[in-house]
């Protein structure tokens, strides 16, 4: 029993060490500027930051340009893990452990180390400033190839037996059994795809040089730079529209959240 009420203490305030830094960005947004660094229960509450941080930046812009990042990264994404990790579970290649294994390498490299590279052939490739070039180095996702390897080598083989039987080829067969079948590892892979992209900020930072590319991490560390003056009730503002609909997201579904997970769980 003390064990666990040390287990339940000590969880309890890595979630409150967590929280603080919100709970701060919240109390900053919705409060003047004089109330950011005192607690006053009576101090009166605002929606002026909201409206002073969306004013004095673009960011519709920044929000237009996330979305159509995060999208078009998981979409090209879902393509080519889908066509490599049905590959890898299915196809009797030569050598497929090895290269199998040198797909899993990426996972131990970090991608600052690649930047100087990446930033090459973008530039090479005329993609520089653009959200494509932003996209680009995240096609290829070795860990969304080894989730739906995983996930397809434990469909059973006589439902891909009976559609070859119908006459499907493998492609047909990819689309109408693995691919539903797959479903909750599509929707926990796209969770964790979306909220880190989302959230990626060095990369764009090197790749986009204007407003009609910048993502919101980064017109929001431009916004809040130190030569334009630091208010930090419209800071803080600013930092819930740019993590506020990753937030919310998971405030609504964060029960789907977590079946998607367990039922995509390596087995």
């Amino acid at each position: 029993m003390k064990r666990l009420d040390l287990e339940t203490l000590g969880g309890w305030t890595l979630a409150l060490v967590w929280l603080l830094p919100l709970l701060y960005a919240f109390w900053a947004a919705f409060h003047p500027e004089a109330y950011v660094a005192r607690f006053d229960p009576l101090a009166p509450l605002t929606l002026e930051n909201f409206r002073s941080a969306w004013e004095q930046a673009p960011f519709a812009r920044y929000y237009l340009n996330t979305f159509l990042m995060v999208t078009g990264i998981l979409g090209a994404q879902i393509v080519v893990c889908t066509l490599a990790g049905f590959a890898f579970a299915r196809f009797p290649l030569p050598g497929k452990e090895i290269l199998f294994m040198l797909v899993l390498l990426q996972l131990f490299v970090f991608p600052e180390v690649l930047i100087v590279e990446n930033y090459t052939v973008a530039s090479e490739l005329g993609l520089i400033d653009s959200i494509p070039g932003i996209g680009l180095p995240y096609v290829a996702s070795a860990f969304g190839i080894f989730l739906l390897r995983q996930t397809f080598k434990t469909v059973p083989r006589e439902l891909e037996d009976a559609a070859r039987i119908e006459g499907n080829g493998w492609m047909a067969v990819l689309l109408k059994v693995y691919v539903p079948l797959a479903w909750p590892t599509y929707l926990a892979y796209a969770l964790v795809s979306v909220s880190h992209h989302w959230n990626n900020f060095l990369w764009p930072l090197i790749v986009t040089n204007s407003v009609e590319t910048r993502p919101l991490t980064v017109g929001l560390a431009i916004f809040s730079a130190p030569e334009t003056g630091v208010n930090w009730a419209i800071v803080s503002a600013a930092t819930l529209l740019s993590i506020g609909p990753l937030l919310i997201a998971f405030l609504l579904f964060q029960r789907q959240f977590v079946q998607s997970f367990m039922r995509a769980g390596i087995r």
